[in-house]
């Protein structure tokens, strides 16, 4: 299988938790043996602005955002990882969204339906997975403001563009957990994407 992993996190090298989650990730699947395409935003400068030229689907893409829709099209799995800022992902990884996840690539309109009615899914994936870190307690955060995070993920992006299969997980707070938490936190994205990424499925 083809994995995309998209990290956005502003952390640079590798002193992070949300690298630390992005690089126990990838490791996981290529000991699965499956082809990982990892992206670092932040390391690769992606530019989150969409020019007015890039709206229309029949657009001219620049080569770099040309190639993340190649992958994306292609990709039998996603994996994003990302902090939770005020209940939504960094403006990097949303620039991402914007430019990658468009019409022609993750989904199209019917014909007759101008654009205004449901669309259609075109990403193959079989699963998404999003992984997040807050320093805000959970039990707080869900009381006071919901889940926004998993209805942008799973509701407004994933299963508008077909997939179905979705799980997240929240980790924190981070701030004030231990290393024995974090050790445990990692094992557990282990798991997890070995559960949704197991070895030897082609």
């Amino acid at each position: 299988m083809r994995v995309m992993v998209i990290l956005a996190h502003p952390h640079p090298g590798k002193a992070s938790f949300n690298h630390a989650i992005a690089q126990t990730a990838v490791k996981t699947l290529e000991n699965n043996g499956h082809e990982v395409i990892f992206h670092d935003l932040y390391a690769e400068k992606f530019d989150p602005i969409i020019p007015h030229e890039e709206i229309p689907d029949d657009a001219r893409l620049s080569n770099d955002i040309e190639q993340h829709c190649r992958e994306i099209s292609s990709a039998d799995g996603i994996i994003l990882v990302h902090p939770n800022w005020w209940g939504q992902p960094p403006a990097i990884m949303k620039g991402w969204v914007d430019r990658v996840i468009r019409p022609g690539v993750a989904y199209r309109f019917l014909e007759e339906e101008n654009g205004v009615g449901i669309p259609q899914g075109l990403l193959i994936a079989k699963a998404a997975l999003v992984f997040n870190t807050c320093n805000t307690p959970g039990e707080w955060e869900t009381k006071e403001f919901g889940d926004p995070l998993e209805t942008i993920w799973k509701n407004c992006i994933f299963r508008f563009c077909g997939v179905k299969n979705f799980y997240r997980r929240m980790f924190g707070v981070i701030i004030t957990s231990t290393l024995k938490e974090r050790e445990e936190w990692l094992e557990e994205v282990k798991q997890t994407v070995g559960k949704y990424f197991p070895s030897g499925r082609v």
